[in-house]
């Protein structure tokens, strides 16, 4: 006879996985703010130009943005207007660059 399986403990293990997947992103978008320079902006001026860069419609503007990301993180484009950053080349920043909520 086969052994019941806990769907109890499988579903909370599966909770718990999309937990860190979401602390995970939240960390990852949290660094890439930093590394792009976005921390120093004002964060209503930050939350204004996600908003519009979310609605933007205009394939040849979203065509340019994603054009500029790649090159940011193939190293080509490394400098902001707040100077160029210390990350080795395509990395983002580890640990402490997390957004607060």
């Amino acid at each position: 006879m086969r052994k019941p399986r806990d769907f109890d403990s499988e579903l909370k293990a599966l909770a718990d996985k999309a937990k860190q997947l979401k602390e995970r992103r939240v960390r990852d978008l949290g660094a890439l703010v930093t590394a792009t320079g976005a921390d120093a902006l004002d964060a209503d001026v930050l939350a204004g130009a996600l908003l519009d860069a979310a609605a933007n419609t205009d394939k040849g503007t979203g065509e340019g943005w994603r054009k500029r990301g790649a090159a940011f993180f193939q190293g080509k484009s490394r400098h902001t207007k707040s100077g160029p950053r210390e990350q080795p080349e395509g990395t983002l920043p580890t640990g402490g660059g997390a957004a607060s909520a």
